[in-house]
């Protein structure tokens, strides 16, 4: 058995979840494991001139509900949705906002491209009326970097703030580098995770690619057409072990280990061997066997590409003994930077509540995807889950592995 790389244990104490299904972890994990949909006709921009019109937005999410700190109006939507995620991970995991801001804490948050509706708003005005029209203030909440900051403004965190721009796969990258921040002891506390918001711009862009569903995810089903485009903020909250011991704390899960890797195969094309590769190293890091993991939390977009591909890796590693292996996607779309981060999310919750996260929609699972695949298609499974894999991929070949466990 490989041996895990040195340092402090890390656990993850708090959760956050502000998506289309639900807002805070509860209410997300409950939607999800009942297979319910975020899916609905898109509000947030005008989709005339678009085929498809369908996205996961969260439509009841009102930042002064949960943000205390931040004003609403000098943030943009990521960032708002990244603020109040980590507000709630905050309240989840019981400590003392006082105590936190004292403490060396800091976020990492993932990110598509930062403040894309931002974005969509200068455009237009610099499209309609020149560059000279464009509105200060906008221009002022445009950077990226902005994300994380808004998580450390509202927690008065003075530690790294930091934004990780690597869209699909951002959030397992930020949740393995705020691993190793607290396992090296350059921090004790960290939130980690990611958001994006729902615009003109993405849709515009999957659809171009040829990679939207019309209607509904169908991750892993013999006639799954693609992608829908979701939103939200997902956050993490990571301490030292033997610092939430000593509080009491509710331990959700242990990180195990997180590997990353970029093949630059193809822009949008995922590469087998490349992911696979990152599963092994991932095992590696985290001191596991492929024979110890119970669950696959997929990247699992739905396109037809995807879904073979990352079953292809994982059989490559796992062999004929696969673990389940669905995708959450399938009910809240693809939140793009905060998609692993979702993930982590429910890999945390399944872990302390005992289910396997379903697959939704699926109706007849893909023949072609090989014998043995168990999606867990409809609604969660009860079972026994220790250790998890969750999965993250990214156009351009970035993929992140995070392994998360059982605290024993």
């Amino acid at each position: 058995m490989p041996e895990r790389s040195p340092g402090r244990r890390v656990v993850i104490t708090g959760l956050g979840a502000v998506s289309s299904v639900g807002i805070g972890v509860e209410a997300f994990t409950a939607a999800i494991r009942a297979g319910a949909s975020g899916i609905s006709p898109i509000q947030s921009f005008d989709t005339t001139g678009f085929p498809y019109v369908r996205a996961g937005e969260v439509h009841d999410f009102e930042p002064r509900d949960i943000l205390l700190n931040l004003d609403p109006g000098q943030w943009g939507r990521s960032s708002l949705l990244a603020a109040a995620a980590s507000r709630l991970a905050v309240r989840d995991a019981g400590i003392d906002p006082a105590v936190l801001a004292r403490s060396r804490a800091g976020s990492v948050m993932g990110t598509t491209s930062g403040e894309s509706v931002v974005l969509q708003e200068l455009s237009e005005q610099w499209v309609g009326d020149g560059l000279k029209s464009l509105d200060p203030s906008l221009v002022a909440q445009l950077p990226a970097s902005r994300i994380a900051a808004a998580v450390n403004s509202e927690l008065l965190l003075t530690g790294d703030a930091l934004t990780i721009p690597t869209a699909c796969s951002a959030s397992n990258y930020a949740l393995g580098h705020a691993f190793d921040l607290v396992r090296s002891g350059e921090a004790d506390v960290m939130l980690a995770g990611g958001a994006d918001a729902v615009n003109r711009l993405t849709h515009a862009g999957f659809y171009q690619l040829g990679a939207m569903a019309e209607e509904t995810p169908r991750p892993f089903d013999t006639n799954r057409e693609g992608i829908l485009a979701g939103e939200g903020g997902a956050a993490l909250l990571l301490e030292p072990l033997d610092d939430a011991l000593d509080r009491g704390a509710r331990i959700y899960a242990e990180v195990l280990g997180s590997w990353a890797n970029c093949d630059a195969h193809h822009m949008v094309h995922p590469d087998s061997g490349s992911i696979a590769e990152c599963i092994r190293a991932a095992h590696e890091a985290a001191g596991v066997t492929p024979g110890q993991i119970d669950y696959v939390c997929a990247h699992g977009t739905g396109t037809p590409t995807n879904d073979a591909t990352e079953v292809q890796a994982v059989r490559e590693v796992f062999g004929d003994r696969l673990p389940p292996v669905s995708s959450i996607k399938s009910m809240i779309g693809h939140t793009m930077g905060a998609a692993s981060g979702f993930g982590a999310v429910i890999c945390c919750k399944a872990i302390e509540e005992g289910f396997l996260p379903p697959t939704a929609n699926v109706v007849e699972v893909d023949p072609a995807l090989g014998p043995g695949l168990d999606p867990v298609p409809g609604k969660a499974r009860p079972a026994r889950v220790d250790i998890v894999q969750n999965h993250g991929f990214a156009f351009g070949g970035n993929n992140v592995i995070t392994i998360l466990g059982r605290v024993s």
